[in-house]
């Protein structure tokens, strides 16, 4: 008996009422409010768009030294280089293109922002709607993320560094849905190449993008998931559902190893050496006390975790209310509807467990890392579990929404916009 043919996973009914215009518009409501969250000048700490200018000029080092307040150029051979890598550069080539011609003067902090906020929402709303959960829950669990944890602040800073997760969470939402959702395996793979581009750790995760893409159940034109039929048939059969998954793997793949030899490359123009990514050329990096194990090392997973899981808000007597520590402080703390992720069952249990692993993988390295971010809100380089956990979060959904829930994340909306306020409106925290 010949294997069934594998539906195409884009035909999953909308929840009613969920239209495509009501997703761009929540979308396009959620970039203006990015857009506007932060009134201060945000284009200090440009070094990816610096380079990237510096690259379609054709070089890739700096001959005169930066200014001093980017002191994460470092020196080599007599040029300068940013540490930040390739990927970040790449993202921003666009943008330097902008200026080259004239219709930008600087990197447009703001407007990328924004951009990285509405195109998040753009995908995470389309992956909730494939779950067919009510539109209630599906807007509110999406602007949850965006507005409800500490991605809101921390991107609308606006500097390199959170731009970067911004890009990255861009990227991983967009491998997310074409992969899960509309199987695009070429589409998946360079929108995870923006990701770990941004973000290096999340490179660890493209096994488990690989498995979906050969194993994903998919969905039937009544919005039932269907597996797709390994056993029996024909063998001829077989062996051509077997090609078809090697050229999806090959697809998926493509992009991501180009920029990977690529940031190899980077890395040897700059350090003559493809490991080195720079980061401990900075000056007086390897002096900083939180490294006195280096950059990486298991030493620093307990700190780490407290930091991003456990760490109180603080009290000062000049300011009547609770301020959150300005370099870490617990996530948990601030977006209690993270929790719900913990919920027992799922709709497929194995894309419940694959999404904790991918979580792991990105924590792990994370946890490793001696500074837990600098100045910040929370623990910014968690933004890039966050699409992982919505889609726990969607897997173990209840289908009423409770008042428990509501409150939980009425909550985190009005801590992460006491803190947005608190950063970019007020000067009760300064760096």
């Amino acid at each position: 008996m010949a294997r069934k043919k594998r539906q195409a996973s884009n035909s999953t009914k909308p929840a009613t009422g969920f239209s495509n215009r009501l997703i761009i518009l929540i979308s396009a409501g959620t970039a203006i409010v990015y857009f506007f969250s932060n009134p201060k000048f945000q284009t200090y700490y440009d070094y990816t768009f610096r380079v990237a200018e510096n690259i379609l000029h054709g070089s890739v080092g700096f001959v005169e030294k930066p200014p001093p307040w980017l002191n994460e150029f470092v020196p080599a051979d007599g040029y300068w280089y940013s540490v930040f890598p390739f990927g970040a550069v790449v993202s921003m080539l666009p943008f330097a293109a902008l200026k080259s011609i004239g219709m930008i003067t600087q990197m447009p902090s703001a407007f990328i922002a924004a951009f990285s906020a509405g195109a998040s929402c753009l995908f995470m709303l389309l992956i909730a709607r494939h779950y067919s959960v009510t539109r209630e829950r599906a807007i509110l669990m999406t602007l949850g993320i965006l507005f409800g944890t500490w991605t809101w602040t921390n991107v609308t800073f606006g500097g390199a560094w959170q731009l970067a997760l911004g890009f990255a969470l861009v990227g991983e939402l967009g491998a997310l849905y074409f992969t899960l959702v509309n199987k695009r395996p070429l589409i998946a793979g360079v929108f995870l190449a923006l990701a770990f581009g941004n973000r290096t750790e999340i490179l660890l995760t493209a096994p488990i993008f690989l498995y979906w893409l050969w194993n994903k159940a998919e969905s039937a034109s009544d919005g039932e998931l269907q597996k797709p039929d390994r056993k029996g048939g024909l063998e001829q059969n077989d062996f051509s559902h077997d090609l078809t998954d090697v050229r999806a793997s090959a697809m998926f793949c493509s992009i991501p190893l180009i920029l990977g030899i690529s940031t190899l490359i980077y890395n040897f123009v700059r350090f003559d050496s493809i490991s080195d990514f720079g980061y401990s050329r900075i000056p007086g990096v390897l002096n900083e006390p939180w490294y006195d194990h280096g950059i990486f090392s298991v030493y620093y997973i307990p700190r780490q975790i407290w930091e991003m899981l456990f760490k109180f808000w603080e009290w000062r007597p000049s300011f009547p209310l609770p301020l959150p520590n300005p370099f870490s402080s617990s996530v948990l703390l601030s977006s209690p509807f993270l929790l719900f992720a913990f919920r027992p069952g799922a709709k497929d249990m194995v894309t419940k467990y694959l999404c904790w692993i991918a979580v792991l993988a990105i924590c792990i390295p994370l946890w490793m890392h001696g500074n837990s971010g600098g100045w910040q809100f929370g623990y910014r380089y968690a933004i890039a579990i966050l699409p992982f956990v919505f889609v726990i979060m969607l897997e173990n959904a209840p289908k009423k929404i409770t008042a428990f829930e509501w409150a939980a994340y009425a909550f985190s909306f009005v801590i992460n916009a006491y803190v947005t306020w608190l950063f970019h409106w007020s000067d009760n925290l300064k760096p």
